[in-house]
């Protein structure tokens, strides 16, 4: 029989004080669970922790819980197994599926990072080494074990945990963990009210402590159609016979835009402009989500022809040959963030031109070459070198698939009784704090924001 008093202890080892890093150890009853194991990404002191030592032996840690694919929840574990983390990692099936794509995806982006900084010399390093190669991110692939939502799973016999619907991206989950007699919840990204692809988060009664995103917790997303703006944005753009440039986020975003894109076509509100998704990796997803339509809120028929008329750029060379093309087309390319990817070769040739158009349609974190250009910088660096930014600059921000302050309010208030405590982590310090004072106004219930490797005694 198990004692009560025996400790559980909760430390946030990243995705805290940040958006990015998401990684959250759960020791109890002689168990060490990690709730998700990101990358450091953005601000160069942050992506600096992630060729640090890790504040614990990899080896001791019994498993993983993936809360979705993303990178800055997924994007570590390679580093996690190259450095002898030999457990499982749980999540759902088309996070599984997903996560390969984005993990590979991310050890070829590093490779040939590490070679272009070799071969141009900026990088302060002699020799430039990636944080892991694609080999690495294979080597993550049998630990792999994938559950349905609702299903409860035993990592003991006194610690078990079900995945619920979070309505993020494809596959995305909330953690329920039932430990000894407590019951804690972790959010991982949580989606809107009404995602545009998928069925709304789960809404919980009852349970003793959560741990709850707050991305957008100073702010509510704009209330405008995105139908709309978007519209006016693709015809403004057709109009001038300018190039609408979409940095992807190549899971969930991507997919978002081309069935609004469809939309618009299908209706004869947008003429037929060539729609092109330059992103291997988002092709590839785009594969995954064909494969899973009952895990999506869209009819039958727009699944099946919302990609009837999108042009699938894999091939480096078709790719070279669609940047160099300067007819009006609207181009959809990675990385999200433009931290990386496909999308810097069409900023390269097409971004000093005003008859062009870049569209961001996603979260911007603190350092990364999207949030420069929203704030106002003329001059952005890559390639080794700074380029500057006179093509029209828009933004969509309601399209985000996180909810707002108000939405998860509102998710809150539907427990029947609130939890003892709400731990606030993916959230910049000032939007953590915000909705930390706002929670606490609202909800009847004690919110804290954590400090990196802060731990907790429940």
């Amino acid at each position: 029989m198990l004692k009560e008093k025996e400790e559980i202890k909760l430390k946030f080892l990243g995705g805290v004080q940040t958006v990015t890093g998401s990684k959250t150890l759960i020791e109890a009853y002689g168990k060490r669970v990690l709730i998700d194991c990101g990358l450091f990404q953005g601000l160069k002191d942050l992506r600096k922790l992630n060729r640090a030592d890790f504040p614990i032996d990899p080896s001791s840690i019994d498993c993983i819980i993936l809360t979705h694919a993303h990178l800055d929840h997924s994007g570590y574990i390679p580093v996690l197994v190259k450095n002898g983390f030999k457990g499982e990692i749980y999540c759902t099936t088309p996070t599984q599926e997903l996560t390969e794509i984005i993990l590979r995806d991310s050890g070829k982006i590093q490779e040939e990072d590490a070679i272009r900084a070799n071969k141009y010399g900026y990088s302060r390093h002699s020799n430039a080494k990636p944080l892991y190669t694609v080999e690495d991110a294979n080597a993550v692939i049998p630990h792999f074990s994938t559950h349905n939502y609702d299903e409860w799973v035993f990592i003991s016999p006194t610690i078990k945990f079900q995945l619920l619907n979070a309505g993020h991206i494809l596959g995305s989950a909330m953690v329920e963990m039932k430990i000894g007699k407590k019951t804690m919840l972790f959010s991982g990204d949580m989606g809107r009210k009404d995602p545009l692809l998928l069925y709304p988060p789960k809404k919980l009664k009852k349970i003793d402590y959560l741990v709850l995103e707050s991305t957008y917790g100073d702010r509510e997303h704009d209330v405008s159609d995105v139908k709309t703006a978007l519209t006016k944005i693709i015809l403004e753009t057709y109009k001038r016979k300018g190039i609408l440039m979409v940095p992807s986020f190549a899971v969930e975003r991507t997919q978002e835009i081309i069935y609004l894109i469809h939309q618009l076509k299908e209706e004869g509100i947008i003429p037929n402009i060539p729609v092109y998704l330059d992103s291997p990796m988002a092709v590839k997803a785009t594969l995954v989500f064909d494969k899973y339509p009952k895990w999506q809120d869209v009819s039958k028929y727009e699944l099946d022809h919302m990609y009837d008329n999108i042009h699938f750029v894999s091939d480096y060379q078709q790719s070279k040959s669609v940047v160099l093309n300067k007819t009006p087309k609207i181009v959809l390319a990675g990385s999200g963030m433009l931290s990386g990817g496909r999308i810097l070769h069409y900023l390269n040739n097409h971004m000093k031109n005003p008859l062009n158009t870049l569209l961001f349609t996603g979260f911007q974190a603190m350092g990364t070459r999207g949030r420069a250009i929203l704030e106002g910088n003329k001059f952005i660096k890559f390639f080794g070198d700074y380029h500057e930014v006179k093509c029209q600059v828009e933004s969509i921000s309601s399209m985000s698939a996180h909810a707002d302050r108000f939405e998860m309010i509102n998710w809150l208030r539907e427990f029947k009784t609130p939890p003892k405590k709400v731990f606030l982590n993916h959230g910049e310090p000032h939007q953590a704090d915000s909705f930390r004072v706002l929670i606490e106004s609202k909800v009847d219930t004690k919110v804290t924001v954590p400090f990196m490797n802060e731990s907790f005694k429940l």
